[in-house]
Formats: C-alpha cells, structure tokens, sequence
C-alpha cells in the first residue's frame, strides 16, 4: 500500500524560514532509516504558498489564483510518498517522525489509490493506458 504524508504548513514554512541545521540533520537522519527500511520512495519540501497558485474550475472555465493562501492550518509545507503494509505501519513510522516545526505541528497521512480500487470501472484499455503511462514516466525518471 502506498501512502503519501503530508506535513502541514505553519507561519514559519510560509514565511520561507528554513529549518537549522539541528533539524535538518534529525530529519536526514530519519529518512536514511525510512530509505533502509525500503519504505520512501519519494520526499519533498515545498516553497511556501507565496510562490503557489491554484486553478479554480466551474464548467469550462479556469481561473488562476495567486499564492499566498490565507488558511495556512490548510496548506502543505512538505510529504513523502511511503510503500508500507498498512496503515497502522505508516502511523507508526510517522510517531518517530521528528518534530517537523518543534512545536505544535501536524502530520497528515493519506492511502494512494491503487489501480485494483477502481474495479469494473477502469476497463481494460484504461488499464493498459495506465499500465503504459506508469512505465513511460518509472523510464523517464531513470534517465
């Protein structure tokens, strides 16, 4: 199962103030241990919602909404994308998460649909089509 967690934002991240020296290392400690354990397959920090925008769509229209955004509570600051068994499992990991602010601070922890949850509705040429694009992009990424 995968599972992508989502470290929410906080004024700090927003404001662009990037972590020390003291939590970039517990952090890189972290995920050296996530590496070996074969769990991370990706993990990014984000630019603050400043440099963002959203697209807003009703019908057939496309608005374009500049960052920042005002819910900051909302916002993601950075994620990882983990293989594990199970939910419990990415929980557990996540509870020997460092601190990613070192105060108060939130985690988010969400499944990733795989293609077997679409069931019936993604016919086979839907599934081929997915099957094909996942292996052009796995090609595209190895270089």
């Amino acid at each position: 199962m995968r599972f992508m967690i989502l470290i929410k934002a906080n004024k700090d991240s927003e404001a662009a103030v990037m972590p020390d020296e003291k939590m970039l290392t517990e952090m890189g400690k972290y995920n050296e241990e996530l590496v070996k354990a074969g769990i991370m397959l990706a993990g990014e920090g984000l630019h603050p919602s400043s440099k963002g925008a959203r697209i807003h769509f009703s019908g057939n229209k496309r608005t374009v909404i500049d960052g920042p955004f005002s819910e900051t509570k909302e916002l993601i600051a950075g994620f990882w994308l983990w293989q594990v068994k199970s939910k419990e499992e990415a929980i557990e990991w996540v509870k020997r998460c460092p601190n990613p602010t070192g105060e108060e601070s939130e985690i988010e922890i969400r499944q990733v649909f795989e293609t077997a949850d679409f069931g019936e509705v993604l016919t086979p040429e839907l599934r081929e089509q997915e099957d094909r694009l996942r292996a052009t992009v796995e090609k595209q990424q190895r270089g």
